[in-house]
C-alpha cells in the first residue's frame, strides 16, 4: 500500500481542489458517502463503455463518462467466496485464508474489513444481496449486527424470483435496487454512509432449467439479434488446453450452455439481459441520490468479483488464470475530482484488493497494516506513483477434484500459469503484447527460457511475501 505520506498528499490534494474555501472559513470538510456496487461473474468487456456494441448499459456507460474507467483491473483469485473475502479485507487469499465457501471471517479479521472500519469511524453502513463469504444460513444471518442496514443473503442469494406466488414477479436484481432506495430514504443526510450492493446477477443458477433467467421486463431484449461468441470460443483453443483442464468443471458447464448454436445464443442473450437489468437499477439508485441532493458527495465504485468464460476455450464460468476469467470491469466516479479527470481512463494494473484501502482512504480512515492492496486515489487524480505494481500473484485452490488448482504471475506483458498438484506440474507462458488471446504457449520455447525462469522466480518470491 502507499506510504502514509502518499496517502496524506492525496487527501490534501482533494481538500485543496474541492474544499479549500470551506477550510479557510473554518468549516470541516464533509466525508464522502460511498456506494460500492459489486456484480457477480460479470465479464469485463460486456459493457458499452468497454466496447461491446450490442449490450445496453446506458447508466453504467454514463458512470464511466463521468468518472474514471480502469482498463486493467484484475482479481487475485477468480471465485466468488475468495474474491469477496479479498474485497472486504484488502488481502490475498494466502493471507486471509478463506479458500472455500464455509470458512468465515474471524472476529479479529472482520474488525479490519472496510465495512467494520468505516462503521467504527462513524459511517452508517448497509449491505444488500449476496454476502458470499461462508455459505451457511446462520453465520451469514449473524452478520446483521455488523451493519446498520442488513439485507444480506447466504449462498447464491436465493432464486432470481423468490416467490412464485408473487403476481409482480420481482426479479432479485430489482429487489436489491428497491432495498438500496429504502436504505437511502432511511438516512439523515448528515451522517456519511457506505452502502455495499452485491447483485447476484449475471451469475448462473446452476442446473436450473434456465440458468440465466432475466427480469420479465427484459425478455424481448436481444431477441432479434445474433450475439457473436468471443474470438477464443473455438475448438482450436479448447484442444490447446492441458488434458486435465479439458476434462474439468468448466467443460461440464460449457456442455449445458454452449454445446449448440441455439444453446449458446440462449445463454448469451439471457446473460446480456441480466447485465441490462443491473444497469437499470444503477440508473434508479443514481437518480435517487440526485433527488436527495447526495450525488455531489457520493463516490460510486462499480466492479465485479471475477470474470467469466462465455464459451472461450470451450469453457464456461471462471476459476482459471486466463484473461477472460481474471480481468474485471472497474469504474470509480468521484464527484469531488476536477472536471478534467471525468471521463478519463487508467491503464495502471489494479486489483480487487485495492478497493478496501481506497474506500478507507477516501473516508480519511487509517488503512490497516494488514491490508495488502493500495489506495487508488493517486491514479484517480491522474498521478501514477513510481512504485506502482507491474505484476501480481494469482492463486486458485478450491475443489481440486473438479477445478485444476493453479498459481501464477500476471505482469503488464506476460502471463505465467503454473498448474499444480493433484495434476502434473504444467506451465504456460504467454506474451500478451504479441498474443492477447493467449493462443501460443511459449513455456517450451528455448527463445523464451530466460523469461520463464524469471517468472518462476517471481512466482516463488511473491508466494512467500504475501503470506
Amino acid at each position: 500500500m502507499l506510504s502514509r505520506l502518499c496517502q496524506s498528499r492525496w487527501l490534501l490534494a482533494l481538500v485543496a481542489l474541492n474544499l479549500g474555501a470551506g477550510l479557510r472559513a473554518g468549516v470541516s470538510p464533509r466525508r464522502p458517502n460511498l456506494l460500492f456496487i459489486l456484480t457477480d461473474d460479470l465479464r469485463w468487456n460486456t459493457l458499452g463503455c468497454m466496447g461491446d456494441p450490442l449490450v445496453q448499459t446506458p447508466a453504467i456507460d454514463q458512470l464511466a463518462a463521468q468518472g474514471v474507467l480502469f482498463r486493467n483491473q484484475f482479481c487475485t483469485t477468480s471465485i466468488c467466496a475468495v474474491s469477496r473475502a479479498s474485497i472486504f479485507s484488502g488481502q490475498h487469499e494466502r493471507r486471509h485464508g478463506i479458500r472455500d465457501f464455509v470458512t468465515p471471517f474471524s472476529a479479529a479479521q472482520w474488525a479490519q474489513t472496510y465495512p467494520a472500519q468505516l462503521r467504527q469511524a462513524g459511517y452508517r453502513t448497509g449491505f444488500i444481496g449476496k454476502f458470499g463469504v461462508n455459505h451457511e444460513d446462520a453465520p451469514v444471518a449473524a452478520m446483521a449486527v455488523e451493519f446498520d442496514y442488513w439485507r444480506g443473503l447466504p449462498r447464491q442469494a436465493g432464486a432470481l424470483f423468490i416467490d412464485p406466488k408473487d403476481s409482480t414477479q420481482t426479479h432479485a436484481t430489482a429487489r436489491f435496487g428497491d432495498q438500496a432506495l429504502e436504505f437511502l430514504r432511511g438516512g439523515d443526510d448528515k451522517t456519511p454512509f457506505c452502502l455495499s450492493i452485491s447483485f447476484n446477477a449475471p451469475h448462473a443458477r446452476d442446473r436450473k432449467p434456465r440458468e440465466f433467467q432475466p427480469d420479465l421486463r427484459d425478455e424481448s431484449l436481444y431477441s432479434g439479434m445474433t450475439i457473436p461468441l468471443p474470438p477464443a470460443a473455438t475448438d482450436e483453443f479448447y484442444r490447446r488446453l492441458p488434458p486435465f483442464v479439458r476434462e474439468s468443471e468448466g467443460r461440464a458447464r460449457w456442455t449445458r450452455r454452449f454445446a449448440t448454436d441455439a444453446m449458446a445464443q440462449g445463454t448469451l442473450r439471457d446473460y446480456y439481459r441480466l447485465v441490462t437489468g443491473i444497469d437499470r437499477e444503477i440508473g434508479r439508485i443514481r437518480a435517487a441520490l440526485a433527488e436527495k441532493g447526495l450525488a455531489e458527495n457520493t463516490v460510486v465504485i462499480f466492479t465485479s468479483d471475477n470474470g467469466f468464460f462465455l464459451g472461450d476455450r470451450g469453457l464456461a464460468d471462471k476459476w482459471l488464470m486466463y484473461e477472460e476469467s481474471i480481468r474485471l470491469p472497474l469504474i470509480v466516479h468521484d464527484p469531488r475530482l476536477p472536471p478534467a479527470r471525468r471521463g478519463t481512463t487508467c491503464d495502471a494494473m489494479t486489483l480487487n484488493i485495492d478497493l478496501a484501502p481506497t474506500m478507507l482512504a477516501m473516508a480519511g480512515v487509517r488503512v490497516p497494516a494488514e491490508m495488502q492492496g493500495r489506495d487508488l486515489g493517486p491514479l484517480l487524480a491522474g498521478q501514477r506513483p513510481a512504485d506502482w505494481r507491474t505484476d501480481f500473484f494469482y492463486e486458485h485452490h478450491f475443489d481440486p477434484a473438479r477445478i485444476p488448482p493453479s498459481e501464477g504471475v500476471r505482469s503488464e506483458r506476460w502471463s505465467y500459469i503454473r498448474w499444480i498438484a493433484p495434476n502434473p506440474l504444467t506451465e504456460e507462458l504467454y506474451d500478451l503484447a504479441a498474443d492477447p488471446l493467449e493462443a501460443r504457449n511459449l513455456a517450451g520455447s528455448p527463445a523464451h527460457a530466460a523469461e520463464l525462469t524469471r517468472l518462476r522466480a517471481r512466482w516463488e518470491l511473491l508466494g512467500r511475501e504475501l503470506k
